[in-house]
């Protein structure tokens, strides 16, 4: 299995060496709402000007024709450096500037009070970016829009069924049993797989156990993904998602022939047929169940969108686990810390559930400040729906703003010492930090709607880690971060797990 997986890349610089027009090149990611109370704390903007400039008056990076500021980005390491390039650039920039590569252009955004005016001038139906390829691939196949591609009234119709039982945490607690059953699978592998406390390729066994959890809440289904020998019906579905998810170049290389080969077996409709034919009496955690006999939903269109939900949950969520990980192998008074609210928290002789993260602030805390110092995603992005006015700029409607979410987190006129892993600057009796200098899921309306469902599997990953095993850390010589859709270590992490 790990052989078929780790041909991804083999593809990917396939697809490379085609002819991709560099106005495919936009980011797809989703931004997510802040909760209310915390927008309402969001302080006026200083950078508001009286009399708005027009957006050729905005700042950026050498504009040369034809490449734009490519050249300029190449120089300092390409796209796979861009997170540490749009830092440097809000720096000699300001809170806001332009940038185009290619015939793409974009603005972007690193100051908390633009993002409230976005926020709040956001229109009902926000729009994302237009992924041609991928609409194209479903035409093809007759098959229903997912909430990834769909706009407009129909993209909130879909939305409000599953915000439904996505976005509120008194539904998606009620998973916490799956979640755990998955969870119980990984500690006793990791015990058993690892080498002096070392695990090779941990992202990889992170990725398995992400996949085996959202398969099983989405489907009801166990592929095995932790055991030792997995059967190749297994083998074939986590491969073709794996292929997906990693792949979106596929979408841009311009033909769908390309993109249906490798997709026709990441569809998961035999399992969604399978499941609401095997549970006609739907159980309290029966997630697909609920969703299509409660709504107006045809199976096309739920179809539809758990291939994109279960696509774009796997990988995000295992590579928040992998930093989550590295931060604290890092930083072990957090971590004796927070080993010590667990166990007072939980008792020995039951396993963390979603009830004991309600008393869990340090837990909390820690996930934030993870997310804070190592995003999986460096930045999101929206289209303007309208004419809009931030800080000092008129900017058109139709324009892409990119909300750089890793520059935001580095900056220490937000976050003092921001190289510092500091959980205790969340915790609410001593935290003064605006809501939108943290914003991993993002802002608005088009929030990623499996917010809830990742921090719920990410906290009560960590209370069973910590519980069972002391991470440490083997070395402690920097870590290189590079860009490739995720940010992702450069190297195999370095780190240890102890069992207590």
């Amino acid at each position: 299995m790990r052989a078929q997986i780790q041909k991804v890349p083999q593809i990917v610089e396939l697809l490379k060496k085609k002819t991709v027009g560099l106005q495919h090149f936009k980011p797809t990611s989703s931004v997510c709402v802040l909760e209310e109370k915390d927008a309402a704390e969001a302080a006026s903007c200083p950078h508001a000007a009286s009399r708005a400039h027009s957006l050729d008056a905005m700042p950026g990076p050498t504009n040369f024709p034809v490449f734009g500021s490519l050249v300029e980005l190449l120089r300092k390491g390409g796209l796979r450096r861009q997170h540490e390039a749009l830092i440097d650039y809000h720096k000699k920039f300001g809170k806001i500037f332009r940038m185009k590569l290619g015939s793409f252009e974009s603005v972007h955004i690193g100051a908390p009070c633009l993002l409230e005016a976005l926020y709040r001038k956001e229109g009902n139906y926000p729009q994302r970016l237009e992924i041609k390829p991928w609409k194209a691939y479903r035409d093809l196949r007759d098959e229903a829009y997912g909430l990834l591609i769909l706009e407009g009234k129909e993209w909130q119709r879909v939305r409000s069924v599953f915000q439904q039982k996505l976005m509120k945490p008194t539904e998606v607690v009620k998973l916490d049993g799956k979640i755990n059953e998955v969870l119980m699978d990984l500690v006793g592998r990791i015990g058993k797989i690892n080498v002096n406390g070392r695990i090779e390729d941990l992202y990889f066994e992170l990725n398995k156990w992400s996949f085996e959890t959202i398969c099983l809440v989405l489907y009801d289904k166990r592929f095995g993904l932790l055991q030792e020998e997995v059967n190749e019906e297994a083998m074939n579905f986590i491969t073709a998602v794996k292929t997906v998810s990693g792949l979106a170049v596929i979408l841009l290389a311009g033909t769908t022939s390309q993109f249906t080969r490798f997709t026709s077996a990441a569809q998961p409709k035999v399992y969604i047929d399978r499941k609401l034919k095997r549970n006609a009496v739907r159980a309290p955690d029966d997630l697909i169940g609920d969703i299509l006999h409660h709504s107006s939903l045809s199976k096309k269109e739920l179809y539809a969108a758990i291939t994109e939900l279960q696509i774009g949950g796997v990988e995000t969520t295992a590579n928040s686990m992998l930093w989550f990980i590295f931060n604290l192998s890092r930083n072990p008074g957090a971590q004796r810390k927070l080993l010590q609210e667990i166990r007072a928290v939980v008792p020995l002789d039951q396993d963390p559930c979603g009830e004991h993260l309600k008393s869990m602030p340090y837990l909390k805390a820690c996930l934030k400040e993870s997310m804070r110092l190592s995003p999986s995603v460096p930045f999101t992005s929206r289209t303007l729906d309208k004419d809009t006015v931030l800080g000092d700029y008129a900017i058109p409607k139709g324009t892409v703003l990119m909300i750089n979410t890793h520059a935001l987190g580095s900056n220490e006129e937000y976050f003092e010492d921001s190289k510092q892993f500091r959980p205790e600057r969340w915790l609410r009796e001593n935290s003064t930090i605006n809501a939108f200098t943290h914003v991993p899921f993002g802002i608005g309306k088009r929030m990623c709607i499996g917010r809830r469902l990742a921090e719920l599997q990410l906290q009560l990953a960590m209370c069973w880690l910590i519980r069972d095993f002391e991470i440490v850390a083997t070395d402690n010589e920097p870590l290189d971060v590079i860009h490739s859709g995720l940010l992702v270590p450069k190297r195999e992490l370095p780190v240890a797990f102890i069992r207590r």
